[in-house]
């Protein structure tokens, strides 16, 4: 489960984790690009409609509340690794 956190497409995912890790980083990276598409492949996987905006909810209220940290330099917790922006997927 290692992979998880460095990869997570290399990582044994289930269809529908994996397409809910791929709505995640397109949400994160480019969320002016999620298409009726994307939902539809989420919706054909079984999730409902309550269970999309509820990840969609919580994907993007961490990307939020991550960018107010970082915008006023909140410090991290004690024990926490510093970011590495070498896992950063493009």
């Amino acid at each position: 489960m290692a992979a998880i956190k460095t990869d997570y497409t290399k990582a044994a995912l289930n269809d529908v984790d994996r397409a809910l890790c791929d709505h995640a980083i397109k949400l994160t990276r480019s969320p002016w690009a999620i298409a009726q598409a994307d939902i539809n492949r989420l919706r054909s996987l079984g999730l409902s409609d309550r269970a999309i905006n509820d990840a969609t909810q919580v994907v993007s209220f961490f990307n939020y509340i991550n960018r107010i940290a970082d915008g006023l330099g909140v410090d991290l917790e004690q024990g926490m690794p510093p970011h590495d922006p070498s896992l950063a997927r493009e």
